[in-house]
C-alpha cells in the first residue's frame, strides 16, 4: 500500500535465522549494542509519494549511494526504547507513543517529513513480534529498539532532501553500564558545549551525539564514566550528560532538573521521573542549577544525591564530579534513597510488576 496513513506491512521473513543454539549463546552475555536479531523494518518516502513500500525482512547491509544526502548534509534523526519480558511471558513497550511523538518533534526540526505515530508504532510491533525470542530472560535484559530515519536523496546541495528511508532494528542487551546500579562519575567539560539556543538540542539527531564524542574522550581521560555539559551562554548552568538528563534531590526531599529550554532533550524517562516523585510527595522543580551551586550544595550536605536517566541507563546515581577546579562527591559517593526508590518503581512499571496508572506501558503480547 503507497502512501495514506496507514501502511500494509510486507512479511518477508529471514531465510538464514540465527539457530536457537546460537541465540541462547548469544543472550548468555549480550552487552550493550553489540548484538542483533534478524529482522528490521525499512518504509520509504518520497515528496508527492508520501510514505510506501513498509517491509519487515532480513537484516541486511543498506545499499547507500555516495552521494546519498545523509552523508553529507547529516539530515538523520533516531530513538531508542526497550522491549520487556514480563513474568507471565508477555512483552511490553513503555510509552511508545511518547518516542511516536518526539521522533515527529525531531523530524520538524531537522526539516524531514513526519511519519504518522501509529505506523512508528506498529512498525516497532511488527519487529518484536518476528524477533521476540530475541528478548533476554535475564532481569536486566530487554530488547533494545532503535527506529531511525535519514535522508537516501542522491544528490549535493544545501537544501532539504526529497527522499528518505526509515529503518528499525533491535538489539538485546544487558544493563548499560557494566557491573550493575552502581554510582558514576562525570567530568564537567570546560571546552565543549552540547547546544546552543536556537539548535538542534532538543532533537534527538545524530549531529548532537558526534558533537559531544571529544568531549566524552576528555572525560574517560579524566578517569568519568560520562560528561556533563554547561549552557553554551554563560558557561554557568547544568544542561544534560552526554546522552541523558541529569536530577538533583536536596535535604528537604526537593527533587530538581534543569528546563527544557530547547537545549536540552525532552526525555521520556525524565519526564517520567517528574510524574512519579511528585506523586511520591517531594516537591519537583525545573529550574536553573549552576555548577557553582552544585558543588557548594555537595560539600555543604544541603544536596544529598544526583541522578542521570535515559533508555537505556533508566536511573543511574551520580557519585563523584570532576572538573579542572577540582573534585567533590555527592552524599559520601554513593547511591541515595530516593534515587534507588525511583528507579526501581520504574524498572517494575516497564516491565508490568507494578500497578500503571498512568497508562504507559503497552503490552504487546
Amino acid at each position: 500500500m503507497s502512501g495514506g496513513d496507514k501502511l500494509d506491512f510486507e512479511i518477508r521473513p529471514n531465510p538464514a535465522p540465527v539457530s536457537a543454539a546460537d541465540r541462547a549463546a548469544l543472550l548468555v552475555n549480550p552487552g550493550f549494542g553489540r548484538i542483533f536479531t534478524d529482522h528490521m523494518v525499512t518504509i520509504r518516502y518520497a515528496d508527492g509519494k508520501g510514505w510506501y513500500d513498509a517491509r519487515v525482512e532480513a537484516r541486511a547491509p543498506i545499499p547507500m549511494d555516495p552521494a546519498a544526502a545523509v552523508l553529507h548534509y547529516a539530515q538523520e534523526i533516531f530513538e531508542g526504547m526497550k522491549a520487556y519480558r514480563t513474568a507471565d511471558g508477555g512483552v511490553t513497550l513503555f510509552r511508545p507513543e511518547a518516542n511516536a511523538a518526539r521522533f515527529g518533534v525531531s523530524a520538524q526540526r531537522m526539516a524531514m517529513p513526519v511519519l504518522p505515530p501509529e505506523t512508528f508504532v506498529d512498525s516497532l510491533r511488527r519487529l518484536v513480534e518476528i524477533d521476540r525470542d530475541w528478548i533476554p530472560t535475564d532481569p536486566d535484559g530487554s530488547l533494545y529498539l532503535r527506529p531511525f530515519m535519514f535522508a537516501s536523496e542522491v544528490f549535493l546541495g544545501v537544501r532539504p532532501a526529497t527522499e528518505y528511508l526509515y529503518v528499525a532494528i533491535a538489539s538485546p542487551v544487558g544493563a548499560y553500564f557494566s557491573g550493575g546500579v552502581k554510582p558514576v562519575s562525570v567530568w564537567a567539560t570546560p571546552e565543549y558545549t552540547r547546544a546552543a539556543p536556537g539548535g538542534t538540542g532538543a532533537a534527538k539527531c545524530g549531529g548532537n551525539y558526534a558533537a559531544s564524542l571529544v568531549a566524552q574522550a576528555e572525560a574517560i581521560e579524566h578517569g568519568c564514566d560520562q560528561v556533563v555539559f554547561l549552557d553554551a551562554v554563560e558557561r554557568r548552568y547544568v544542561d544534560e550528560l552526554g546522552g541523558m538528563n541529569v536530577f538533583f534531590v536536596y535535604d528537604d526531599g526537593s527533587v530538581v532538573t534543569p528546563p527544557l529550554t530547547g537545549t536540552i532533550l525532552p526525555g521520556i524517562i525524565r519526564e517520567s521521573v517528574l510524574t512519579l516523585a511528585a506523586e511520591a510527595g517531594h516537591r519537583v522543580e525545573e529550574r536553573p542549577v549552576s555548577f557553582e551551586d552544585w558543588q557548594a550544595d555537595a560539600e555543604s550536605g544541603r544536596l544529598r544525591e544526583v541522578f542521570a536517566c535515559g533508555t537505556a541507563a533508566v536511573v543511574t546515581p551520580i557519585g563523584q564530579v570532576k572538573s579542572p577546579a577540582g573534585e567533590f562527591l555527592i552524599g559520601g559517593g554513593g547511591p541515595g534513597q530516593v534515587t534507588m526508590a525511583l528507579r526501581q518503581q520504574l524498572v517494575d512499571i516497564q516491565r508490568g510488576d507494578a500497578p500503571d496508572p498512568h497508562g504507559w506501558v503497552t503490552r504487546l503480547f
